[in-house]
This record gives structure tokens, sequence and C-alpha cells, in this order.
């Protein structure tokens, strides 16, 4: 299961209601931090969560709205947090953007507090846990190196503890040991396998966070079968041709592609001030019915079977 929490919702600039744009994502016990927008850092004491644990950034691409608030959130951490290290993970045209904002404005010749590591990727896994992965993926946005993230967590066969019982399996390091796919002998000589006590293989939860875009056609295979997807609506369908000038989404475009590539749950951020929420949702609810317009501070859980929170 992975959990998001919005720190910002707004597109370009801020409003009374919605700041810019940053999210956590949450499994077990890591976090990430996809975009920096200003005021980010307030965004995350005002929500509770604090800063602990949150030691990778995702960065989507370099525009002011999504990393400018690096800037204040290290200068936060020079003087009142203290995390064992930070890294900061980018297209390279981002990240040289980045580079010089933290180095020749926060930091002026100063070290950073711990060891802050600006990590160039591309399209790609590049995170791995035990049990799931963060891979980037291109998108089409203006300029070049713009990224999305696909949080997927590995298959597995649940254990099947009824079954367990049945052949007196005890509770403790055996049943450990069967999870991780060993045999083990029991006190009265027994043999237990794995196949014995493991039930068929269980595609994990599949979450897909879009930052901006211009276009969807080349985001239908990563979007596939996703458990929940999160894409920018920065406009309506009226205005559709700014969209494109501008190299943005409707909410009908994003609607249109959740529909293609089966996803189950469809939450739109990036709002424009120019918009009532009520009519992206309205907009995108005449194609894809399960879709929510998010709020700062919304929180949302995504798994196989999505519940809601927040």
């Amino acid at each position: 299961m992975f959990e998001i929490l919005f720190l910002g919702t707004s597109a370009s600039a801020p409003s009374a209601k919605r700041g810019l744009a940053g999210q956590i994502v949450s499994h077990n016990e890591y976090r990430f931090l996809i975009d920096c927008g200003e005021g980010t850092q307030r965004q995350i004491l005002q929500s509770g969560i604090g800063f602990k644990r949150l030691t990778r950034i995702l960065l989507t691409h370099g525009h002011l709205d999504h990393i400018l608030g690096l800037g204040g959130l290290l200068s936060t951490l020079l003087r009142w947090e203290s995390i064992d290290e930070l890294t900061i993970f980018g297209g390279r045209s981002t990240l040289e953007r980045v580079r010089t904002l933290l180095y020749d404005v926060v930091l002026r010749g100063n070290q950073p507090p711990m060891p802050l590591i600006l990590k160039e990727i591309k399209p790609g896994i590049i995170f791995e846990a035990d049990d799931f992965t963060v891979t980037a993926f291109s998108v089409a946005h203006r300029g070049p190196d713009c990224l999305g993230y696909v949080f997927e967590e590995k298959s597995r066969r649940p254990f099947l503890s009824q079954k367990a019982d049945e052949l007196g399996v005890p509770f403790g390091p055996e049943r450990g040991q069967l999870v991780a796919g060993n045999e083990i002998t029991l006190a009265d000589g027994r043999r237990v396998t794995a196949d014995d006590v493991l039930g068929d293989w269980e595609r994990g939860s599949k979450f897909v966070v879009v930052g901006d875009a211009g276009r969807t056609d080349n985001l239908l295979e990563v979007c596939k079968d996703a458990d929940g997807l999160v894409i920018e609506s920065t406009y309506l369908d009226e205005e559709e041709e700014m969209a494109k000038q501008f190299s943005h989404l409707t909410a009908r475009m994003g609607a249109e592609l959740a529909i293609k590539a089966g996803v189950k749950k469809l939450i739109l951020t990036h709002i424009s001030r120019r918009y009532r929420e009520k009519d992206v949702i309205a907009e995108a609810q005449s194609i894809f019915p399960n879709v929510i317009v998010a709020r700062d501070f919304d929180t949302y859980q995504i798994k196989r079977e999505i519940q809601d929170g927040g």
C-alpha cells in the first residue's frame, strides 16, 4: 500500500486555498517528497508529518513552481532540523538549476548540514527496496528531462495462515522461513515447503504520479492498470488551445487517459485558480466516474482496492 499526502495543489501560482506543487508518497518507513514548490516547508509543518525520514526528493522538472521551495527547505535544515542525508533526484537540466539555487543562493560557500546528493536520473528504476520499486519515465512538457514516477509493489505470494495451522507450523521464525521461500522441518520430522503454505502470485499495487504534461498518448503504457494515477489538470476543455500552447493538460485529457489505460482511481491536481473545483470534477466525471480533485493536505491510500481518506 502507498499513501500520498498533497502539500500543494495549485498550478503556476498559489491561490488563497492552494499551495504550489508538492506531495509526499509513503510506503512503510520510506518517504518521498515529489516536487518542492514555494512554501512546501510550511506545508510540511502544517500537515504535522514533519521532516523525519524525508531524505529523498523526486523532481518532475525544473520549473520554479516545482523547485523554488528547495531553497527555504534547505535553509530550515541548516538551522533547525537534523536529517542524516538528503538526495535530490532529477534530470540533468533540472539539477543544474537546483544546484545554482542551493549552492549559489542558499549556501554561498558554506557546506550543507548533511551529505547533499544531487542524483541525475534517466528513465528506469531509480530506487528499489525489498518489496517495491520507484521507476522514472519521460513526460512531454516544456523543456528537457521532464519525468513522472511509478511506485510499484513487487508481486508476492500470500501466506495461508489456515493452511499453516493445519500443518502444525508453529508461530515464529519457521513461518518467516516459509514466507522467504525456504523449506522447514517440524519437530516431528515432517517437512513443509513454501508451496504448502503460500498462495498464488499476486500483483502488488501500482501508483503513477505525473507532473506537468502536454500530451497523454505517450503515457498510456506506463499508466496501464494503475491502481491510482495523479495527474495535472491545469485547464478545462474550453481552453484546450491554451493548454496546448503552454504544454499542459485539461481535465478531459486526464480522464480520457484513465479510461484508455484502465486506471482504477484518478486524482487531479495542479489546478488553475481560474476554475471552480466543481467544474473540473464535472468535466472529468463525464468521462471517468472515479475521479477526485485533490486539495491541500488531502491524504489517500493507494492499494489494489483503493480506500480513500483525507
